[in-house]
């Protein structure tokens, strides 16, 4: 099968290859899926798993990628839930090779039904930055009908499920971004817009929610903005700064079955919209992920024509 492969994390997206590598095979509990569309995140070849096992093992040569929509073609030994010819989508374990290839062996417990009214890039584009904004705002920050979301990089593929869906549970939002970004912000559903090189971000006030993919300063000032027992969520990290009276909580996105569902239902009837801002073939990936100009949105690998 055709996959891209990195070895080099110095080199970063520059680094990667298309190269043939043997099809997986399905273990206990595993599906192999036919991809059919595949995201990629590039902050990945900064992690860890991306190069080493849990053991802290080289895994080298590793395939990228944890996001995919596709078609079940096997199923192992105890798999269940599951079905051949299946349509599903979902989000693949860190540690294992990923979804940049035209077959994937993954847990069967990492998918979620694709309805057949969903295109499969539609589908490759949710998991992480739909599952990312779901678990940020209800499990970890406990968001409320009424309470108020600050919501950073609202433009960005987590930034603009974060925007919609805390609209959606009766929030009242304010989003930032660069100035160009205002209107995509606005048109995701945010109230207001920061522009975070020239407004002062301290003129929002306090806010309940404060929704970090940035660090940094933006990280350490937006504690400053939270009201008591409110609430700083990061997904870039431990905070260096906490709120004075509330809570400050990172963590690492997990596969749910039951919450994919929730999001794809919402983009279904119109709740939730993508935000896909680049769709190339697995061909044509590693030029699509050294692009020589800033793009909106996730870029989605087509990996099936």
């Amino acid at each position: 099968m055709k996959a891209i492969v990195v070895t080099d994390q110095a080199s970063g997206t520059a680094g990667m290859r298309l190269v043939e590598r043997p099809e997986p095979q399905a273990a206990i509990n595993d599906v192999v899926v036919q991809v059919h569309a595949s995201g990629f995140v590039p902050t990945e070849l900064a992690w860890p798993s991306t190069w080493t096992d849990r053991l802290d093992r080289d895994r080298t040569p590793s395939i990228p990628g944890h996001e995919l929509a596709g078609v079940v073609t096997a199923l192992g030994y105890g798999t269940a839930g599951l079905s051949l010819g299946q349509r599903v989508f979902g989000l693949a374990d860190w540690y294992r090779d990923g979804t940049l290839a035209e077959y994937i062996a993954i847990e069967a417990h990492n998918l979620a039904p694709l309805p057949g009214d969903v295109d499969f890039t539609v589908g490759a584009s949710l998991p992480i930055s739909g599952l990312t904004a779901w678990q940020g705002l209800f499990q970890h920050g406990r968001l409320r009908a009424g309470q108020s979301v600050l919501a950073h990089g609202a433009a960005g593929a987590v930034g603009s499920m974060v925007v919609q869906l805390a609209r959606e549970a009766g929030a009242y939002v304010v989003g930032t971004g660069r100035a160009a970004d205002r209107q995509t912000v606005l048109d995701f559903g945010a109230q207001e817009f920061v522009d975070l090189e020239n407004d002062p971000l301290e003129d929002v006030g306090r806010v309940d929610l404060a929704f970090d993919v940035i660090g940094g300063d933006i990280q350490k000032r937006s504690a400053g903005l939270i009201r008591a027992g409110g609430t700083l969520v990061s997904v870039v990290g431990p905070p260096e700064a906490r709120p004075a009276d509330g809570l400050a909580v990172d963590f690492v996105v997990e596969s749910d079955r039951t919450q994919l569902c929730e999001i794809v239902q919402r983009v279904r009837d119109g709740r939730l919209r993508k935000n896909i801002g680049n769709i190339a073939t697995l061909d044509d990936a590693v030029a699509a992920f050294n692009p020589t100009e800033r793009r909106k949105g996730k870029t989605v690998i087509r990996v099936r024509p």
